[in-house]
């Protein structure tokens, strides 16, 4: 049994079909706002909710707000009232509201970090929760969350987006902690770094010519979507073991990510002078 946040379209909505078909039971989040998060619009996530049942799945649609805390613990309770457990969590909901450092707007930063990152928090918080409070029972738990990170917050950062970048880089820091901290519950956490075709890269300033271009009938998209699936898939997978990883996904491409990591270290006898940082440092 898997809840997936903003599965109402895109990436999402591709991780909500194939996990249907592959026998889970979904819990469709999505709020049904625009790009940048504004209005509701319960639509989306019925319209998914609606595919899966008629391809013979079992699906119920959730519009929560899971920047809430409160709206967190609530989708975590649907589905476990629905369908008796939860085995998955994927944290797949964001927004953008791009801008330059020295233009940005206060609403802008918060918005972004709340939806992506608290988004990633609060469910995962109330997850684990639940996971807990079942491995104390003596119940046996296995499950997987899948965080949903972004080259711009780990290799590839972009212009113009700071606060994305920021909140996907604490995604990825997120996942390697949850994961430490999740093992004792019999849960892994991993993310991903996708890169594919949807209404938020199609707006990212300098890279929506890029994936709008047409890919001639028969040819294989790298840009698609559906592309992505396949590993959180896998990773959800109950006899997967892998955990604390980070995989960048595009195409037919996976690329393990390492975070950061120690360079060259200098060191001196006593306390630095700034002229002996001037002269080993540059």
């Amino acid at each position: 049994m898997a809840i997936i946040t903003g599965a109402g379209r895109g990436i999402g909505r591709e991780h909500a079909l194939l996990f249907a078909r592959e026998g889970a039971s979904v819990v469709v989040n999505d709020l049904g706002g625009a790009n940048d998060g504004t209005g509701t619009d319960a639509g989306p996530a019925q319209q998914v909710v609606n595919e899966i049942t008629a391809a013979g799945g079992k699906a119920v649609a959730n519009t929560n707000n899971v920047a809430t805390w409160d709206g967190a613990a609530e989708m975590v309770e649907q589905a476990i009232d629905e369908f008796g457990r939860l085995d998955v969590l994927v944290n797949n909901a964001g927004i953008l509201r791009d801008a330059y450092l020295a233009g940005m707007e206060e609403n802008q930063w918060d918005a972004v970090i709340a939806v992506h990152l608290k988004g990633h928090a609060a469910p995962l918080r109330h997850a684990a929760a639940y996971w807990k409070a079942q491995t104390k029972a003596g119940n046996q738990v296995n499950g997987s969350v899948i965080n949903t990170s972004s080259a711009s917050g780990t290799f590839m950062p972009n212009a113009g987006q700071s606060n994305y970048g920021a909140a996907k880089a604490g995604i990825a820091a997120l996942t390697l902690v949850a994961a430490d901290e999740l093992d004792r519950f019999g849960v892994r956490v991993n993310a991903i770094a996708p890169i594919a075709r949807t209404r938020l890269t199609l707006a990212t300033p300098g890279m929506g010519a890029l994936f709008a271009e047409e890919v001639p009938e028969g040819e294989f998209d790298a840009f698609s979507p559906a592309n992505i699936s396949p590993l959180v898939a896998r990773l959800a997978s109950a006899e997967c073991k892998l955990t604390g990883k980070v995989y960048a996904v595009q195409g037919g491409a996976i690329t393990e990510l390492q975070g950061w990591s120690a360079g060259e270290t200098i060191e001196a006898e006593g306390p630095w002078t700034v002229t002996e940082l001037a002269e080993r440092l540059g």
